[in-house]
């Protein structure tokens, strides 16, 4: 049992103001219904959990029934952890107290916030949202749908200038493993962990996107399927080359990758090469894993 020895005022008995604080915390992981609610931060403590009486609830198993309070300061917002089963994360290192700064990430179990505090929170509050729709909040790097927007203006350039355009599907071998190992948790940190990696190697003329589930992308304009074929077995190196450390667990992650390339041709659909890169990723799977097929 979790044991909380403070006493906080609950959400029905507090007014919520941001006159004089302005500040306020997004819901940005996971996606769904609650994806981008707001929640206005005043004067007195706001408490994040599973419990019924907790000011934001979160109904999930990954989060405790107190799990972390907001508590307001004279110099701002700090983070702190109520002993919770999980812990409490600012941007991603464990916080028991922390300060929040402008645009920090909070984590609360499978939950991430964005705290948003400034002159104009209003105008940063809508960034926000307009930033949930082509970013994925858990990794960082752009989501499936600026993807397949990206890969229909590239398709459209390649077949008008007969230009090459390769594109590597990437998939994480045995994830379901990692998560039964690890726990969901885990899971989320190797997500993010890798996609780090693999981010270092991507230029900025291309574009790395989380496909779905422990799927990603990378989409390579002007270059031929040698370059690719490089690029893909550089990436294999940069995930398996080094130990992923999980709070005190190490273990290995690879990854498979199929790589096809078109020179310009002629009503070929996102979908059409998206499916080659497919067959190309599940030859690399029947291969053996932790290889690339092209």
């Amino acid at each position: 049992m979790e044991k909380v020895t403070e006493t906080w005022v609950t959400a029905q008995e507090r007014p919520v103001s941001i006159t004089n604080r302005n500040a306020c915390l997004v819901h940005i992981y996971p996606t769904g219904p609650g994806m981008g609610t707001r929640y206005c931060l005043g004067d007195t403590p706001l408490v994040i959990g599973r419990g019924n009486d907790c000011d934001i609830l979160i109904n999930d198993h990954s989060v405790s029934r107190r799990h972390a309070r907001i508590q307001p300061g004279a110099d701002g917002y700090y983070a702190v952890d109520l002993q919770s089963t999980n812990g409490t994360y600012v941007n991603d290192v464990p916080a028991s107290m922390c300060k929040l700064k402008d645009g920090d990430y909070l984590r609360i179990g499978n939950c991430i916030y964005r705290f948003l505090m400034g002159g104009n929170v209003e105008a940063e509050y809508h960034e926000e949202i307009y930033r949930l729709t082509i970013i994925d909040a858990l990794t960082d790097i752009h989501n499936k749908r600026y993807f397949l927007e990206f890969l229909d203006r590239e398709l459209a350039r390649s077949s008008r200038y007969a230009r090459p355009l390769s594109l590597v599907m990437i998939d994480i071998d045995r994830f379901r493993t990692i998560n039964e190992d690890l726990g969901h948790l885990g899971g989320d940190f190797t997500l993010r962990e890798l996609a780090s990696r693999i981010k270092g190697n991507i230029r900025k003329e291309e574009l790395f996107a989380r496909y779905g589930g422990e799927e990603f992308a990378v989409l390579l304009p002007e270059t031929n399927s040698q370059g690719a074929v490089r690029l893909a077995d550089r990436l294999v190196k940069v995930v398996n080359q080094t130990p992923f450390q999980y709070e005190d667990k190490s273990y290995t992650v690879t990854i498979s990758a199929g790589v096809t390339t078109t020179a310009g041709e002629k009503n070929l659909s996102p979908a059409d090469l998206i499916r080659r890169a497919d067959e190309k990723l599940y030859e690399a799977k029947r291969a053996g894993r932790n290889c690339v097929a092209s």
